[in-house]
């Protein structure tokens, strides 16, 4: 398998060559205050104003001579084949919690009308009551009323394409995640991997049909042969160690899994949120989390088991280990101000997009945390961020690398 295979990530930081995103659309619009909590939201985002901003982000990676791919299409293309447009929509459904035959099929009759295109962006943007035509009365639960206002609930979340799968060496991770209201994000990421040609033999460190929740965010590639994994607010400890066996005992270059066990808390929620690699010797961290951090390491061990140990050091000399270098540069979020980290991590200050080593883009509303990232000598790329950076996560949380230069 070459480089330009279908998956090629062994890095955070090589030339980036390849990466997915979504661009924001009518899912956000659905958000509306009594329903936040359960769509995973604080606040109601601007749609126009976020869509001009993911463009500028998009324009950032075009510029860089970065292929930019977009969900939808890839789904699009996908559906061009009736037979599979069909079970994705049976599946999205069922995992829609859609419960009587009759919505069921007069869902079908409205997305059969549908483009490819139209059909995926709907089901992104959720399917309000008001959008269908009269519902035959066959059973108690279309009888009774139900003041909710979803037949098939919006998916605001997708714009963060780092959580539903994690590519991984040559393979991926297709996640379980930790909030039932984002389970259906990983299904269109099963169809990308099951029936994409350019996705064609992935293979699968971790399926979406296990018990145990973990999400992109909490995965970092450090090197082509450490891996950093969040055990955090999204993603379980034993879901790390189905995925560190699973790895490290397939024919992958890996051999070792950092856990870093971070607060269980909705400000922090992935690794990537306080913590992410911008050069080779260069991190981002938030230092509210330093202090509590623990890390162990994952091994293999005789008789296809896995060695786990506890690492007493300090996060510098641990990556220094590691990763074989001589030093360690760890660059603060806010620059160390306590009130400036704050603020600036709540607005993803650490969450960096890593586009080669020593560059990297950044929301520009963290400002303070940019020029620390530029007077320990990194590039940094910004863009607006008044909209996006409301839905709790920056431009690595944004993207997901399918293809990186190997260092």
């Amino acid at each position: 398998m070459t480089e330009n295979s279908g998956l090629n990530v062994y890095n955070e930081i090589g030339q980036l060559k390849s990466v997915l995103l979504h661009c924001p659309g009518d899912e956000v619009e659905n958000i509306v205050p009594k329903y936040l909590k359960r769509l995973l939201f604080d606040e109601i985002i601007y749609l126009k104003q976020a869509q001009k901003e993911h463009l500028q982000f998009a324009k950032l990676m075009i510029d860089e001579g970065i292929e930019v791919l977009y969900l939808t299409d890839l789904m699009a293309q996908i559906f061009n084949c009736p037979d599979t447009r069909k079970q994705f929509l049976e599946d999205f459904m069922v995992e829609g919690n859609v419960a009587t035959e009759a919505v069921k099929e007069t869902l079908r009759d409205f997305f059969s009308r549908m483009s490819p295109i139209d059909m995926v962006k709907k089901c992104i943007a959720g399917v309000q009551k008001s959008e269908l035509a009269h519902i035959p009365k066959k059973s108690l639960a279309d009888i009774v009323k139900n003041p909710y206002p979803f037949y098939l609930d919006p998916i605001p979340n997708l714009y963060f394409q780092r959580d539903p799968f994690a590519s991984m060496g040559h393979g991926v991770t297709l996640n379980v995640m930790s909030s039932t209201t984002r389970n259906r994000e990983t299904l269109f990421a099963k169809y990308l991997f099951d029936y994409h040609p350019r996705f064609k033999d992935v293979p699968r460190w971790y399926n979406r049909d296990k018990t145990h929740p973990i999400e992109g965010g909490d995965i970092l590639i450090l090197s082509n042969k450490v891996i950093a994994i969040g055990v955090s607010d999204r993603t379980d400890s034993i879901a790390v160690e189905k995925v560190a066996k699973k790895l490290l005992y397939s024919n992958e270059s890996f051999e070792v899994i950092l856990a870093f066990d971070i607060p269980k808390a909705r400000e922090f929620m992935h690794l990537d949120t306080v913590f992410t690699m911008v050069d080779y010797d260069k991190f981002t961290i938030y230092p509210g989390i330093e202090n509590p951090l623990d890390v162990y390491s994952i091994k293999k061990s005789p008789g296809n088991a896995l060695a786990i140990s506890f690492e007493s050091d300090t996060l510098t000399s641990i990556l220094k280990k590691y990763l074989k270098l001589p030093a360690i540069n760890l660059i603060r979020c806010g620059d160390g101000n306590l009130i400036a980290a704050g603020r600036e991590q709540w607005s993803d200050g650490s969450n960096t997009l890593a586009i080669q080593p020593g560059k990297v883009i950044c929301y520009d509303r963290n400002y303070i945390t940019n020029e620390a990232l530029r007077k320990n000598g990194i590039e940094v790329l910004e863009f607006e961020s008044y909209e996006l950076s409301r839905g709790r996560g920056g431009p690595r949380c944004m993207s997901m690398p399918l293809n990186r230069k190997n260092i």
